[in-house]
């Protein structure tokens, strides 16, 4: 399994929110056959939210003056030649920053959008702003002619690709429904209905209001003098933030700490009403003995306080701790969650809420989905009141 790394490589705090699967490289064949696999390279461009066809991969080539080819169904992407590791890596680097980072905030969390002139833009989904791209670029023709989903324009201006992940956002079908068995689709049943009955909190999604755009672009000037965007709706981030001080300094204790002494070091770093402590607990506190060490920690979850917000960070950073840094524990998804629940720490419509709509918000979608399709068993439960 390959090595997570942050999207934006020279930013080096380990709780960046971006990150991204390390690019492997295998050298094949030779003489006049020899060629470089890149066998991850469906991950990687998930991660960027770029098709690794006509965008990572074709880079390489335009940069290296060299062909590629590419087999979708097998996700198998080669680029003719041997190239090290390292100098595809950093090609990637380049390819992130030309057409992925936000020319503005330096946030990855773009889409290309093509106009009708035929000119591409990163439409920033952090701070509202559209900058250009290079379109000196070998890459740029190719773009356009086979354009990512984002950017093909659907007759009311909205991108296809929009209204999919609305659907998502929403509870929508995977497209996996054959393979469900009937327990499968009974949920997805109550799930739908329970849609239908539940108003969305904006918490969920991205607000891309005028007002809210304007404030999100002062909460993150902050944020990019420091190089770091750990999530969207602060300010105070960066390397020397009280989220990194805090992190670190559970990873570093969490082995002695007591309750009372995590509760003082929130409290020393002043952040004990701000509701991404609860994120941060969740992804530096815990480790792969969670259930034996939520009851332990539970009084200090509780001091904190459990309003909404405050239960959906402390979801955010679960989805992190289990999709992005223990993988392994995804299948114990329902027993943590219970485990939060009984202690009275996340309530049931809360949870249920969560494990219904789909979110981009902590983690890339296809993570997000993971970890929530894992929790149908406790969502079951639940939504039948047994």
């Amino acid at each position: 399994m390959a090595a997570i790394v942050n999207i934006r490589r020279d930013v080096d705090d380990k709780f960046y929110r971006y990150r991204m699967p390390l690019l492997l490289t295998k050298i094949e064949g030779k003489g006049n056959g020899i060629k470089t696999v890149c066998p991850n390279m469906a991950d990687v461009a998930r991660a960027l939210s770029r098709p690794p066809t006509c965008n990572p991969t074709k880079f390489f080539g335009c940069e290296l003056g060299a062909q590629t080819s590419f087999d979708e169904k097998a996700e198998r992407y080669i680029v003719n030649g041997a190239h090290d590791a390292s100098r595809l890596r950093e090609l990637l680097d380049a390819f992130i920053d030309k057409f992925v980072l936000c020319g503005s905030c330096k946030n990855p969390e773009t889409d290309l959008i093509i106009s009708k002139s035929d000119d591409i833009t990163r439409n920033c989904k952090a701070c509202g702003a559209q900058t250009g791209v290079d379109m000196r670029h070998k890459l740029v023709p190719f773009i356009i002619k086979n354009p990512p989903k984002t950017a093909k324009k659907s007759k009311k201006g909205k991108s296809q690709d929009e209204g999919a992940n609305g659907d998502a956002e929403n509870g929508g079908d995977d497209g996996d429904a054959a393979s469900d068995d009937e327990l499968t689709r009974r949920i997805k049943a109550e799930a739908a209905e329970l849609t239908t009955k539940t108003n969305i909190d904006d918490d969920w999604s991205v607000d891309t209001s005028a007002e809210a755009v304007k404030a999100r672009v002062k909460a993150l000037e902050g944020a990019v003098k420091n190089g770091l965007v750990l999530n969207d709706d602060d300010s105070d981030e960066g390397a020397d933030s009280p989220y990194s001080v805090l992190g670190n300094w559970l990873q570093e204790n969490r082995s002695t700490a007591t309750p009372v002494e995590v509760y003082k070091k929130i409290e020393e770093l002043g952040i004990q009403k701000k509701h991404k402590t609860n994120q941060i607990l969740v992804q530096a506190l815990f480790t792969q003995k969670i259930l034996e060490e939520i009851p332990k920690f539970a009084p200090v979850f509780a001091k904190l306080g459990t309003a909404e917000k405050q239960q959906k960070a402390l979801l955010g950073g679960l989805e992190w701790f289990l999709g992005v840094d223990h993988p392994d524990l995804i299948p114990a998804v329902p027993k943590i969650l219970m485990q939060f629940y009984q202690t009275d720490i996340l309530e049931e419509e809360v949870i249920k809420q969560w494990g219904t709509h789909v979110s981009k918000k902590y983690v890339d979608k296809e993570t997000s989905k993971k970890v929530r399709k894992a929790s149908e068993p406790l969502l079951i439960l639940m939504m039948l009141h047994l």
